[in-house]
């Protein structure tokens, strides 16, 4: 059961399904009772926004696409911008790239940092469970490299590719990273150079001591952080998974060609996060196989998702972001005071 595990938890402060209004059917299919604003895509190039947004298809049979951010103010001739790809987040059974959050989000990464932004929709769990988000993940860097579509021909830098993921989007940038350093050829002209995992969402079946410590976290209770998973993995595994625990299995050769390839990888955390002391483990690990780590772990009071919900502090992590990006070093300038009240929080942070 989602509420109960193996190891001495605390008593749950929250029923999970309860916390994520969601109903599982005998079939297995649920009902999502979240009410989540959709934002429409506007590609008028009259509009006063600094960024035009438009939908476009990806896999017709999976029912898949795509949201494309381009930066009204178009750079000069000589000129081509980088090009972002961003996953959602949602405990791979929520949200969609329209989601309101991520569509703000998206919208100032693309202003703020002078980028082409591709965020692509993918299949959700239950209905279907990991690996298909994987799978529509890659489908679409292989549609971004073959597709015709003009706002991506048209001044895109297709040799500075970052793959980029908010919670369990940060899960599936960092699975995607995974299998496309295998086979890099099969992505030309994407060269991707950087891995950003914002917030990535891991687990696993023994608790770690920030999970335990912030199991009742009232923005990702852990109670529901497991549900996430027992309805997103493949039937019959568990949390040791090498979907959901990143230290599982073999990963040297893996993290081996990541280190050939140059990548680099940052690493966003919060320390009010339950999932911290995954994101530092999997960090160190990576370091010490030689990958070049950029870890931005923040203070006690930082939690999870909290540059979607507060845009002060997402205007600090994209001036740290855009370093990177652009060549320079990062800056690391002062904690921002971005507020929103506590209601949104709860309904917006779905993991």
């Amino acid at each position: 059961m989602a509420d109960q595990h193996p190891d001495l938890d605390p008593a749950p402060a929250f029923d999970a399904y309860k916390y994520l209004n969601l109903v599982l059917h005998p079939d297995g299919a649920v009902t999502r009772g979240f009410h989540m604003v959709d934002i429409p895509a506007d590609p008028n190039p009259d509009q006063p926004s600094a960024v035009r947004t438009k939908d476009v298809p990806v896999d017709l049979t999976h029912n898949t696409w795509a949201r494309i951010y381009v930066p009204s103010l178009s750079p000069p001739p000589d000129q081509r911008l980088p090009l972002i790809v961003y996953y959602h987040g949602g405990g791979f059974i929520y949200s969609s790239p329209a989601h309101e959050i991520f569509h703000v989000f998206c919208s100032l990464m693309a202003a703020k940092l002078g980028a082409v932004v591709v965020s692509p929709s993918f299949r959700l769990a239950p209905e279907h469970r990991l690996p298909a988000a994987y799978d529509d993940a890659m489908e679409a860097l292989r549609w971004v490299r073959t597709t015709e579509e003009e706002w991506l021909r048209e001044g895109v830098d297709f040799s500075r590719c970052y793959l980029m993921g908010t919670a369990a989007g940060g899960n599936i940038a960092y699975h995607v990273g995974l299998h496309a350093c295998a086979t890099p050829a099969d992505l030309e002209p994407l060269v991707i150079r950087t891995l950003i995992l914002h917030h990535p969402f891991f687990g696993g079946l023994q608790r770690t001591e920030s999970e335990v410590r912030l199991f009742n976290n009232p923005i990702l209770p852990m109670n529901v952080a497991d549900l996430f998973w027992e309805l997103a993995l493949p039937a019959g595994t568990d949390r040791d998974h090498q979907y959901c625990n990143p230290m599982a299995g073999e990963r040297l050769g893996e993290w081996e060609r990541m280190r050939t390839m140059g990548w680099r990888v940052v690493v966003v955390g919060g320390g009010r996060d339950p999932i911290i002391d995954r994101q530092r483990e999997l960090a160190a690990q990576l370091e010490a196989n030689g990958i070049k780590m950029v870890g931005l772990f923040s203070g006690e009071g930082d939690y999870h998702q909290e540059e979607l919900l507060e845009l002060a502090k997402a205007e600090l992590l994209l001036e740290k972001l855009k370093g990177i990006l652009h060549g320079g070093t990062l800056a690391i300038p002062a904690a921002g005071d971005g507020k929103i009240n506590c209601g949104q929080k709860r309904m917006l942070s779905t993991e």
